[in-house]
């Protein structure tokens, strides 16, 4: 199926379409043509796109608010890396995923909504946090630790709409490079003083992507209705925290100091999230790629130059 013969104008409806991702979405879509609302837990308005109030704690939405929608772009869920793990945060970042894909479902089918495509954000932790020499593709199973098993139940929420015969994807997201609102901002901020931290060794890999394939990824997945299941959303370039660090230092036009971060300290002011920063494998892009997509920044120093003159 070529994607350029879908007809544009279609409703997309956003979940957590406030947050970097669906800020960055948002524009692209009504940039082609696009309808675009937002579900939210504030009914504020978001510059040309109507905003929809929904309370998935309380299970409450309007079936009203989700007629005429043909997609939905699910990106809903607590920031993993805003607060320390704690039993009660982690029960958050797992209930913010699953619970509101779960609301829609129940929705989406208790009224007969003929819904298209559910479109779902995941993430390479799906994989787990380690750090090896494997590969990881779409076919790998799910790690066994918070990460992996976070990733595989917003997946099996998000499968329940397949179940229901709606094709149903999943983007597998890297590290987002976007310089305002992204894990590369927290990177910046010591940058700016010329300091450019190793992280235990700087020896894991940083499975990364730009913010703009990320999105148009997304939109191919809304165009593309041979798109099912499972995609890895990274570069096909394959860095290390050490070299990314080298990277960004270039890309800012500066030497840098790269200082030795050891794990035992990150461990220590981070808890058991700390494993988001010190480990970290390849994942493949390949899928993606035999699929026709075309990388716009497949390449880390192009992608960071695009970054630091926006």
């Amino acid at each position: 199926m070529c994607i350029d013969s879908v007809k544009a104008g279609k409703h997309v409806m956003i979940t957590g379409g406030s947050g970097l991702i669906g800020r960055y979405l948002t524009s692209l879509l009504l940039e082609n043509g696009y309808r675009v609302s937002h579900l939210s837990r504030k009914q504020d308005q978001f510059g040309k796109v109507r905003v929809y109030r929904w309370d998935p704690e309380k299970g409450i939405l309007d079936p009203v608010v989700l007629n005429g929608a043909d997609y939905i772009v699910h990106l809903a869920g607590a920031n993993i890396g805003e607060k320390r793990w704690t039993r009660s945060r982690k029960e958050e970042i797992v209930k913010s995923r699953v619970d509101s894909a779960l609301l829609l479902h129940r929705v989406i089918t208790e009224n007969n909504i003929p819904l298209k495509a559910f479109i779902s954000a995941s993430a390479i932790g799906y994989y787990g946090a380690s750090t090896s020499e494997h590969i990881y593709t779409e076919d790998d199973p799910p790690a066994g630790d918070f990460l992996g098993s976070t990733c595989r139940l917003w997946e099996e929420a998000a499968d329940l709409f397949s179940g229901s015969g709606i094709r149903t994807v999943k983007i597998r997201t890297g590290v987002v490079m976007e310089k305002s609102d992204s894990a590369l901002a927290k990177m910046l901020i010591p940058a700016r003083f010329g300091i450019f931290p190793v992280l235990g060794g700087g020896r894991h890999y940083m499975p990364w992507i730009h913010i703009s394939d990320l999105c148009n990824i997304y939109l191919k997945a809304i165009r593309d209705g041979n798109m099912n299941g499972s995609w890895n959303a990274v570069a096909p370039e394959h860095v290390t925290q050490k070299e990314f660090m080298r990277n960004l230092a270039a890309a800012m036009g500066r030497r840098g100091f790269c200082p030795l971060v050891p794990g035992f300290m990150l461990k220590a002011a981070l808890g058991s999230m700390s494993v988001v920063a010190l480990k970290g494998s390849r994942v493949s892009a390949g899928k993606i790629i035999k699929a026709g997509y075309l990388y716009k920044f497949d390449n880390l120093p192009d992608a960071l130059n695009d970054i630091m003159v926006r």
